[in-house]
C-alpha cells in the first residue's frame, strides 16, 4: 500500500479521502504515538488546531479537535490562520501539538491535515509512519475528568501579525504593493501586517469563504496579480497560496519573480549584514541552475536536498544554517521561522527593495533562469519511475545528450498521483523538446492501462 503521508502531510479529496472518520483516528493515533515517544514529557499534553478558508474545514478541525480530546488531549482552536501562523503559535505557547487543516495549493474541494510537533516543527517521516501504523487500534480510552477540554485561542491572528511586522528592520513606507491571498488562509494577516510595516497595500483575492481558494489566483496562477500590480502602478505584487506558506512575486511590469529569485535576494541581503551561516543557501533539487551559478559568484555555497521544505529544514537544522526553500516559494528564515512562511518572504522581499533602493527587478536579475520545462505525467504509477529500466535509460540518454549544459529530474509527486518531468537546457527549445520526449517514455512506460 502507498504511504498515507506524503510530502507535506496527509492530502486527498475532502469527505472521500479526507473523512471525519480518518481526521478522528489521525488525531488519536498522533496523540498515542507522541505519547510513545516522550513528547508529552508525561504531563497533559496541549495541542494548536488552525484551518484554511476551505468550507471543509470546518467540520475536519472539529474531528481533529473530537480526537485529540477523546485521547485526554486539551486542545485551543485557532480558526483560519496560516500554516506558519500555527507553527508560530505552537513554539512559542509551548504547545506540545499543532495540527493544520489544509491542501495547500491544491483546489478548494481537496483538504489535508499536517501536524507539528513541539518547537512548530513538522515531524519527522518515522514518527509518522509510527502514526500511520497505529490507526484503528484498540486504546484505553480515558474517562471523565480524563478527557481533553477545547476551547477558543484569542488572538491568533494579531499575534501572528505582530511577529511578523517585528520582524523587520525598519518601515516599509513609500513602497506599494499588490498582495493576492488566493483567498485563503492569508487574507485577514497579510494585509494587516503589510500595513502594519508601513507599505501602501492594494488586496486581491481576500474572500474569507474558502470556496475559491486557488482558484484562478494565488501563487499558482499569477495572471490576476500581473495586471493588477501594472493597474495600481505598484512596486511589486506578492502571492500566496492557500496556507501562505509559500511566496511568489512580480515585479513592476508585471513580471515573475520565482522562489529561487527570491532566495537569490535574500541570501545576498544575509550576507551582506553578515548573517548567513557558513555562507549556505540549501535548496531543493527542483532550484535552477541559474541560482547555483549566481550565488557561486558571490561566494555562497548551495546545499541540495529532496523536494519538500521538511528535508529543506531538516538540512538548514544539522548545519546551523540561515536560509532555504524552493523554487515553488516556500521560503524558510531561521532566525524567525520554523517552517515556510509565505507573508515573512514577502516583508522581506520588500525590505530588500526599500533599503537598496533598487526595484525589484534589478534585485531579481541578480540570477539568469535558464530555460526550464516541467511536464506533469497524469495517469501513471509513479511508485515505479525510479525503478523501470526503460524510464532510467530514457533519462541517462537525455542527460548525456545534454552534457554539462543542462540537466534532468524526473520525480513522482508527493502530494499528487503525477510523476514530474523536469529539464533544464540552453534554450526553450532544446528543453521543451527534451522533456516531451521523456514524458512520452513515462506516459507509455508507466500507464495504469498497460
Amino acid at each position: 500500500m502507498a504511504r498515507l503521508f506524503g510530502t507535506d502531510g496527509v492530502r486527498g479529496t475532502a469527505n472521500v479521502d479526507i473523512t471525519a472518520e480518518l481526521a478522528v483516528d489521525l488525531s488519536v493515533a498522533a496523540a498515542h504515538v507522541l505519547a510513545t515517544f516522550g513528547a508529552f514529557d508525561g504531563a497533559r499534553a496541549r495541542a494548536i488546531v488552525a484551518r484554511d478558508t476551505r468550507p471543509s474545514g470546518d467540520f475536519l478541525s472539529a474531528a481533529v479537535c473530537a480526537g485529540l480530546a477523546s485521547a485526554g488531549v486539551d486542545v485551543e482552536d485557532a480558526g483560519i490562520l496560516p500554516t506558519p501562523g500555527l507553527a508560530h503559535l505552537v513554539k512559542t505557547s509551548g504547545a506540545d501539538l499543532g495540527v493544520m487543516i489544509s491542501a495547500s495549493h491544491n483546489p478548494s474541494a481537496d483538504n489535508g491535515i499536517k501536524f507539528f510537533a513541539r518547537g512548530g516543527t513538522k515531524l519527522p517521516d518515522e514518527v509518522e509512519d509510527a502514526i500511520e501504523a497505529r490507526l484503528g487500534e484498540q486504546w484505553q480510552r480515558p474517562l471523565d475528568t480524563e478527557v481533553g477540554t477545547i476551547r477558543d485561542y484569542g488572538g491568533a491572528v494579531e499575534q501572528y501579525v505582530e511577529h511578523l511586522v517585528s520582524t523587520l528592520d525598519g518601515p516599509l513606507t513609500g513602497l506599494t504593493v499588490v498582495a493576492d491571498c488566493a483567498n485563503g488562509a492569508a487574507s485577514e494577516t497579510a494585509p494587516a501586517a503589510l500595513r502594519g510595516a508601513g507599505a501602501t497595500v492594494h488586496v486581491i483575492g481576500d474572500r474569507s469563504d474558502g470556496k475559491q481558494i486557488n482558484e484562478d489566483c494565488g501563487s499558482t496562477h499569477l495572471e490576476k496579480l500581473q495586471a493588477a500590480v501594472v493597474e495600481h502602478g505598484a512596486d511589486v505584487g506578492v502571492a500566496f497560496d492557500g496556507d501562505a506558506d509559500r511566496c511568489l512575486a512580480v515585479d513592476a511590469a508585471g513580471r515573475e519573480i520565482d522562489g529561487d529569485q527570491i532566495m537569490a535576494i535574500l541570501a545576498l541581503d544575509l550576507k551582506e549584514r553578515g548573517q548567513l551561516h557558513d555562507d549556505v543557501l540549501v535548496v531543493t533539487v527542483m532550484s535552477n541552475l541559474g541560482l547555483k551559478i549566481a550565488m557561486k559568484e558571490h561566494g555562497i555555497t548551495l546545499g541540495q536536498t529532496s523536494v519538500g521544505d521538511r528535508y529543506v529544514l531538516e538540512e538548514m537544522n544539522l548545519g546551523g544554517y540561515s536560509l532555504g526553500g524552493e523554487q515553488s516559494g516556500h521560503v524558510i528564515m531561521a532566525a524567525h521561522a520554523t517552517t515556510g512562511d509565505g507573508e515573512l518572504t514577502a516583508l522581506h522581499l520588500l525590505q530588500r527593495i526599500a533599503t537598496t533602493g533598487r526595484s525589484a527587478r534589478e534585485l531579481a536579475d541578480v540570477m539568469t533562469r535558464l530555460p526550464q520545462a516541467l511536464i506533469n505525467v497524469k495517469g501513471v504509477d509513479k511508485a515505479r519511475a525510479s525503478i523501470d529500466r526503460g524510464v532510467l535509460d530514457a533519462v541517462a540518454a537525455a542527460e548525456a545528450e545534454l552534457g554539462e549544459s543542462g540537466r534532468v529530474l524526473l520525480r513522482p509527486s508527493g502530494t499528487e498521483p503525477v510523476v514530474r518531468v523536469m529539464v533544464e537546457a540552453p534554450s526553450d527549445e532544446v528543453a521543451t523538446t527534451a522533456a516531451e520526449k521523456l514524458a512520452a517514455v513515462v506516459r507509455e512506460r508507466l500507464s495504469l492501462r498497460a
